[in-house]
């Protein structure tokens, strides 16, 4: 057998190779650990001839929005070659999410989140239209069907005057090969025959996922689940004495103060210690001005 000699340049490429690799795995499943709420990597892509955003977005399996958040000013559809832009893996996870059993879809953050045990599976999902969205709240796993039959409401077949009655599994199904039915109104959680339209306001209402995503969800979740659908655009944590902030566009302009939203968070996760704290509004008021998706330090916890 012969043996290839790799060059110092050739092994530096194999690592960025594999480190990029297992930094786009942001959807997989991550041990969570006491104190900790930020996890994962962000990373560097250099442009090449012929990308597009659109199609980096399916490659790394982030949100699209996500991608462009993180990125401002680049031309999704004609992006610089040679530029280097960022790929948003990280994610900061709030104490509440970390509470709740089950599944916690975050519609503006455009992500879910599936907490088993000690932890946590993460995905960039679809969701709905302007003003289709699922109402917030407690919802539960009541059914689940692979392969399944759309049968479009007539709502849709409204807007739609040329969808069938029907439509049977198989390629053309929108709903993908799997599907999540949630206990309230005509909801579900399913894949998508469109992977480009993660991470996009996409849907009826529905929150779409990509193929390899709820297939793992399909076979990790059981009947009876809960599903907490919440409306945070602005996630805050405390790690050690620092105070870190995420935040996403209010795609349904609901915040009516982000900044009290803000504070008010910052004191319930303060309350319990009566600790004192420090932040910078003046970063905070550019982050709620222009929200890119990445985690800031925007504070600290004072100690005596």
């Amino acid at each position: 057998m012969k043996l290839h000699k790799i060059t110092p340049i050739g092994l530096i490429l194999l690592f960025y190779l594999t480190l990029t690799t297992c930094q786009a795995k942001s959807h997989e499943w991550i041990s969570l650990l006491p104190g900790k709420y930020i996890y994962g990597k962000n990373f560097y892509y250099i442009l090449k001839d012929n990308d597009t955003l659109v199609d980096l977005a399916v490659k790394f399996k982030v949100g699209y929005k996500q991608l462009l958040l993180a990125n401002p000013g680049i031309d999704p559809w004609v992006p610089p070659p040679g530029r280097r832009i960022l790929v948003p893996c990280q994610v900061l996870i709030p104490q509440r999410f970390m509470k709740f059993k089950g599944i916690v879809v975050n519609l503006p953050e455009m992500r879910l989140y599936y907490f088993k045990k000690n932890k946590v599976f993460i995905a960039p999902v679809g969701i709905g239209e302007k003003g289709k969205l699922p109402f917030s709240g407690i919802y539960t796993i009541v059914r689940k069907k692979k392969d399944p039959t759309w049968y479009p409401p007539p709502s849709i077949r409204k807007e739609e005057p040329d969808l069938p009655k029907i439509v049977p599994p198989g390629p053309d199904n929108p709903m993908g090969k799997y599907v999540l039915y949630l206990s309230r109104g005509l909801f579900a959680i399913h894949g998508t025959n469109k992977v480009y339209s993660i991470g996009r306001r996409s849907t009826h209402g529905c929150i779409r996922l990509y193929p390899e995503d709820i297939e793992e969800l399909f076979y990790q979740v059981p009947l009876g689940t809960r599903v907490l659908i919440t409306y945070e655009p602005y996630k805050l944590a405390i790690e050690g004495n620092k105070i870190f902030i995420q935040c996403y566009p209010d795609v349904e302009n609901k915040i009516k103060d982000p900044l009290l939203f803000i504070i008010k968070k910052l004191e319930k996760l303060t309350v319990k210690t009566g600790a004192d704290y420090h932040i910078n509004l003046l970063e905070i008021q550019k982050f709620l001005k222009n929200p890119d998706g990445l985690i800031h330090k925007i504070g600290n916890i004072i100690k005596d």
